[in-house]
């Protein structure tokens, strides 16, 4: 996958967590953020990769996220590696 493909589909579930009433406060929560940081940070790729990995966290977000979108359900976390420092997963 292609960086800009990548970016749009991490910004593509950045609007969907926005839209989502019940969890945009657990996204801000995670990650410290505000949304004013929302809107600066959106086109930082670190910050991207890090919207994918929230959605990671619950398949059900996954799946409700790419049905919304009409995505394949492995197309977040093919973003998220097409994304600088992506690949890199560090569970520890």
């Amino acid at each position: 996958m292609r960086q800009e493909l990548a970016e749009t589909i991490a910004l593509q579930a950045l609007g969907w967590l926005a839209a989502n009433e019940d969890l945009m406060p657990l996204f801000l929560g995670a990650t410290g953020s505000s949304g004013g940081d929302l809107r600066a940070q959106a086109g930082d790729p670190a910050f991207l990769v890090s919207v994918l990995d929230f959605l990671a966290n619950n398949d059900d977000w996954i799946i409700g996220f790419c049905d919304a979108e009409g995505l394949a359900y492995d197309a977040p976390m093919r973003a998220r590696q097409a994304l600088p420092g992506g690949g890199d997963v560090h569970w520890t």
